[in-house]
């Protein structure tokens, strides 16, 4: 068994959305001041680095996070390689064998450089969720930071996906990721209120 992160690691100079809360890690208490122990302290947007949304993120009457299956997070993905493309549509996808799948992994290779928030991505086409939904697809994942364009305030990817009953993992890394099927686990934390949460996701790879 192989087990690929496909996380991006956080450190205090994650790039996170403009405007938003920088990531922060900070040493609250050192083990020389309290004699026993070091404890850290976090600050972060709910959308920094690998995350999921909630429907509650873009609609205002929608699911939080706690309120989502964690199946959603769970279960055979594959990985499709869309490099070059403009947009992620369905016709990008008409020799993929869904069968025994039900997450789907974009890569896209456009967020060139980890270390700045991208200018821009190739977004994922309005049709792509009514297209996967018949597929049995519940969850959709991109190495980008939204599946919308980034100066988007309609959001239609991410209306559609959710109409469609299917989930959003954001900001994944499949640079050295080769497409495929693998295992996906990419549990968010159990924030009750969250519109997002961030997520330690990984790919299995089983012998």
């Amino acid at each position: 068994m192989k087990i690929i992160d496909i996380s991006r690691p956080l450190h205090n100079d994650t790039p996170v959305w403009p405007g938003d809360t920088p990531f922060s890690f900070s040493l609250n208490w050192t083990k020389e001041e309290t004699g026993s122990v070091n404890v850290g302290q976090v600050t972060m947007s709910s959308h920094t680095g690998t995350h999921v949304d909630a429907p509650f993120h873009f609609d205002q009457d929608g699911n939080r996070i706690l309120d989502l299956p964690l199946e959603r997070f769970m279960g055979q993905a594959v990985v499709v390689s869309v490099e070059g493309a403009e947009e992620i549509t369905p016709e990008q996808l008409k020799d993929i064998d869904f069968s025994g799948v039900t997450k789907i992994l974009f890569k896209t290779n456009a967020w060139k450089n980890p270390d700045q928030f991208p200018e821009e991505i190739p977004p994922v086409s309005e049709e792509l969720g009514p297209f996967l939904k018949q597929n049995g697809i519940d969850l959709i994942g991109v190495d980008l930071p939204s599946v919308d364009q980034l100066d988007s305030k309609e959001l239609n990817a991410h209306h559609s996906l959710h109409a469609n009953g299917i989930g959003i993992l954001e900001g994944i890394v499949l640079t050295d990721v080769n497409p495929g099927r693998y295992e996906l686990v990419a549990l968010p934390l159990p924030l009750q209120d969250g519109d997002g949460s961030p997520v330690r996701a990984v790919l299995v790879e089983r012998g």
